[in-house]
């Protein structure tokens, strides 16, 4: 089949490698505009553009629907990974065979943007990837293929994605054949669905009020963007990654005993291991609080 991917994070990688390695004709990659990026706010390629060029795969840049719709329309088939877009049906419908997507969640269970990072912060016992035949709604299209693996109790979202991005190849793969041999997808049941709402920066801050599970998944889901934080002495603490300890503190009180950096919560404490004080680079725990010389008094609130 003449196959095009729309992509634009890293994720998408492993299967343009196994695409491009298949008999299938990869006859380009559509991906988004160049976008400002880091603190200097240059205009970046997306990883998936620079993977392209590398590969010598014919690259496009659509600004528009319309533009996007044209490259699709001599195509039997476009793979979306996380594009970016919800696209209209006028153009879901220009390829022979429609756009398909790899969807990293097990649907309907987190239809949306987030679905990796909602996993994780719901506590979620499994999760994996679907892939889908688009339609007009938000990640409801009828399903091909569905892989599962169970969710850790320590893995990040960082971790997460590249499992699943690796996980993804072979269904994709798979709904190739079914597709070329007219097999049709099934239609999702509506039942349990549930909404992976895009992460906000107000939304990762940490409530120490809360549970310590609930503290520590958090933690975990918004790993490494936007990443969990906290208030010390008026200026934003990062919390990169922790773990549950068996001491109990007051919610939001800090102590130090031994090499541990506790924080209480509503339940047990939280032992930070690795944090972003305001304006400087990643540490352990450990060397922020020495630096901080943290006392009896201090809060994250």
């Amino acid at each position: 089949m003449r196959i095009a991917v729309a992509a634009t994070p890293a994720v998408a990688i492993p299967t343009l490698d196994a695409l491009l390695a298949s008999d299938h004709d990869l006859v380009c990659v559509i991906t988004r505009p160049d976008a400002p990026a880091g603190r200097g706010r240059a205009l970046q390629s997306t990883p998936v553009a620079n993977w392209a060029q590398t590969h010598n795969v014919e690259l496009f840049k659509p600004e528009s629907n319309q533009l996007l719709g044209e490259l699709a329309e001599d195509l039997d088939l476009v793979i979306t990974i996380g594009f970016g877009l919800i696209l209209p049906l006028e153009v879901l419908r220009k390829p022979k065979h429609g756009f398909i997507n790899l969807h990293f969640s097990l649907l309907p269970r987190w239809r949306g943007a987030a679905p990796v990072q909602r996993a994780i912060e719901a506590g979620d016992d499994a999760t994996g990837v679907t892939v889908f035949a688009l339609d007009e709604g938000m990640d409801t299209g009828p399903i091909y293929q569905i892989a599962e693996i169970p969710l850790s109790g320590s893995v990040t979202s960082e971790e997460l994605f590249e499992l699943l991005a690796k996980l993804g190849v072979d269904p994709v793969l798979k709904t190739l054949e079914q597709i070329e041999k007219g097999e049709k997808p099934k239609p999702q049941d509506n039942a349990g669905a549930t909404r992976a709402y895009k992460l906000s920066k107000e939304e990762a801050k940490i409530d120490w009020n809360s549970s310590a599970d609930l503290i520590a998944r958090k933690i975990r889901a918004f790993n490494p963007e936007p990443s969990a934080w906290s208030d010390f002495r008026g200026q934003v603490l990062k919390v990169n990654s922790a773990r549950l300890a068996d001491e109990i503190i007051s919610a939001g009180s800090l102590r130090v005993i031994g090499k541990s950096v506790l924080v209480g919560t509503a339940t047990s404490a939280v032992e930070l291991l690795e944090v972003t004080p305001a304006g400087k680079s990643q540490m352990l725990a450990s060397a922020w609080a020495n630096g901080a010389r943290i006392s009896a008094t201090d809060l994250l609130q």
